[in-house]
């Protein structure tokens, strides 16, 4: 009787693993799809999003109102008859540079060619003012 049960069980398995081995990449396939179906989707949805969004501005654009209140803040527009004032406020104060600034005139003579100046400044660039 064991010998009837272990050629049972052997054959159980063996038609296990035949089954196994036959539906492997079908199963692999059809879960592979599904992922990239949930990203199509995702993909799918953000592209409406997008859309809806481009949508809403287009609706914008086509309304007049929109459109003179864009020109007159991007392209600085007026109506006939307006005046535009643009102020300049000078509230920033210039930054003082943190190195000292080699000067430029006296190192390279102006009456060479300007790769001569060019090399002139690279040499002197290491010596000691």
């Amino acid at each position: 009787m064991l010998k009837s049960m272990s050629g049972r069980s052997l054959a159980f398995a063996t038609v296990l693993l035949v089954l196994a081995i036959t539906l492997a990449p079908p199963l692999h396939s059809f879960f592979a799809q599904r992922a990239q179906i949930d990203a199509y989707s995702v993909q799918l949805a953000a592209s409406q999003a997008t859309l809806k969004e481009a949508e809403k501005e287009l609706t914008l654009w086509n309304d007049p109102t929109y459109v003179a209140s864009q020109a007159r803040i991007r392209l600085h527009y007026v109506f006939p008859g307006e005046r535009e004032y643009v102020v300049l406020s000078n509230t920033t104060t210039p930054v003082a540079p943190t190195v000292p600034v080699a000067p430029i005139e006296g190192v390279a003579p102006g009456n060479i060619p300007w790769y001569s100046r060019l090399i002139s400044t690279i040499t002197s660039a290491n010596q000691n003012p």
